[in-house]
């Protein structure tokens, strides 16, 4: 029995339900809906409001946003935004998730990270009959359509549109303070996001295009890796201006101490190499343009001189 017609079937149950209720109560319950999500694929779900499931923390916030926070039935570890996310229930994390919970739940939508997580979990949800909706934000200026498409999908268009609108304005804001007529002369910044290895992030990568939005250029915007990994010969070679150590909390003082054996680097001698360890500039939702703020502060600091 799909979930519609069992919802259907437990109403039809009600003391009192007559024929009559049982019977719209029924229809309703069965009217599928097509929707389109991030990929532009046509999903089909039922009648909102939904039980929905959310394999990302990004997708998470992002549903609270919309509106559609009451739905969610249960996350993933580290769905720590907005808090009211911290009191949903877990049902693994972004790499593996519990399969026989997730079936129990009988959500009417699961949502999920194309770009990541686990691929062959997502095949099985598919296999299963489960609908699978593709969440993905690859650029910050993605983020409101997504969100309005959310808000389809749970039926919170009111809502999702006025987020929609606020992070648009936020965006906009953004430009305005820190990118505009910039035009590619902005500092050259690496921003390191582990260490021994050094990795870094490529020119597709969401934080690639916060620097951007800051006015800044990703010194190894070339690289078509989303996290590539790098030596550090080819830091030297590249000599940025400016070295942001993208850190786990507590440890951004470590990272910096790093680069310190290497004061031929112009960010070394002039001081621009600093800790950044807001770790919400890694989340896929609203709240990256939090951390895309102080971003664009520290960077805006480090150019005056200031360390």
């Amino acid at each position: 029995m799909t979930p519609g017609r069992w919802f259907a079937f437990a109403v039809a149950l009600l003391v009192g339900a007559g024929p009559a209720l049982a019977g719209a109560a029924q229809a309703a319950a069965a009217a599928p809906r097509r929707v389109a999500d991030d990929l532009a694929r046509s999903v089909e779900v039922g009648a909102a409001p939904l039980r929905i499931v959310s394999l990302t923390p990004g997708a998470t916030e992002m549903l609270f946003a919309a509106g559609a926070g009451a739905q969610l039935i249960a996350t993933v570890e580290y769905s720590s935004e907005p808090p009211a996310a911290r009191g949903v229930p877990r049902s693994g994390d972004v790499a593996a998730i519990d399969m026989e919970r997730l079936v129990a739940l009988r959500p009417g939508v699961v949502i999920a990270w194309p770009a990541g997580g686990n691929p062959a979990q997502r095949a099985k949800i598919a296999a299963l009959g489960i609908p699978l909706y593709e969440q993905q934000v690859a650029r910050l200026g993605d983020l409101p359509g997504s969100l309005r498409r959310l808000g389809v999908l749970a039926g919170t268009e009111p809502r999702a549109e006025r987020a929609a609108a606020a992070l648009q304005a936020r965006l906009d804001a953004l430009e305005r303070t820190y990118s505009a007529g910039t035009a590619g002369r902005g500092p050259t910044v690496l921003l390191q996001v582990w260490n021994r290895p050094v990795y870094t992030i490529g020119g597709r990568h969401l934080m690639s295009d916060a620097l951007a939005l800051c006015g800044a250029r990703n010194v190894f915007a070339d690289l078509p890796e989303p996290a590539p990994l790098v030596d550090t010969e080819a830091v030297i070679a590249r000599d940025p201006d400016i070295i942001l150590a993208a850190a786990p909390p507590r440890e951004g003082a470590a990272w910096v101490a790093d680069w310190q054996r290497f004061p031929s680097l112009a960010a070394v001698r002039n001081h621009r190499v600093v800790a950044f360890e807001n770790q919400a500039l890694s989340r896929l939702g609203p709240s990256v343009l939090d951390a895309t703020e102080d971003l664009c502060r520290t960077i805006a600091r480090l150019s005056r001189g200031s360390s």
